[in-house]
């Protein structure tokens, strides 16, 4: 089976940029005035003196759809850099996620060990209700949700991705 040229890739860009009011909301413009979607979206600052922000995206596309966006990042004044880890090569990425379960009974006890098989911790717990806490790749987290479906899931907040190379180097 041959795969089309031009077929979508999911890419995570990493962007540092001035830590100043409006540049997420300029960079997310971009996103949306050109029709690119945004998967997923994290930013924090990442300097003692809070001037220099991190923002990392998860969009999906052709690969000139790819090097367009990251071309147009490059471009807003008050970005510092652009890299596309996926391109880069091996990355971490990981998110977090707190998955609210509620269930009794049988419910309840197989919400309990589905989330030891998947290393989620209890963050809070009631009588009628869990949620918990867990850490992984984004599919990692997909997979947890789907399972909950079964046991009784009532809400789920994730993070976003947050991801760097592998190795010594910053990217």
């Amino acid at each position: 089976m041959r795969i089309r040229e031009d077929a979508a890739e999911r890419h995570t860009l990493s962007i540092t940029v001035d830590n100043e009011a409006g540049i997420l909301a300029r960079i997310a413009g971009m996103f949306t005035a050109r029709g690119y979607n945004i998967s997923s979206l994290t930013v924090a600052d990442i300097t003692q003196d809070h001037a220099v922000s991190r923002i990392t995206i998860v969009t999906s596309g052709p690969p000139a759809m790819i090097e367009q966006i990251i071309a147009q990042l490059d471009r807003l004044v008050p970005v510092h850099r652009v890299a596309d880890l996926t391109a880069i090569g091996p990355h971490v990425a990981r998110e977090l996620a707190l998955v609210k379960v509620a269930g009794t009974g049988d419910h309840r006890i197989e919400a309990l060990r589905l989330a030891e098989v998947y290393r989620a911790r209890v963050v809070d717990s009631t009588i009628a209700s869990f949620v918990f806490e867990v850490t992984g790749t984004p599919e990692k987290i997909d997979k947890f949700i789907e399972l909950m479906r079964e046991v009784g899931l009532v809400e789920v907040a994730r993070t976003g991705v947050a991801a760097m190379t592998r190795g010594g180097k910053a990217a």
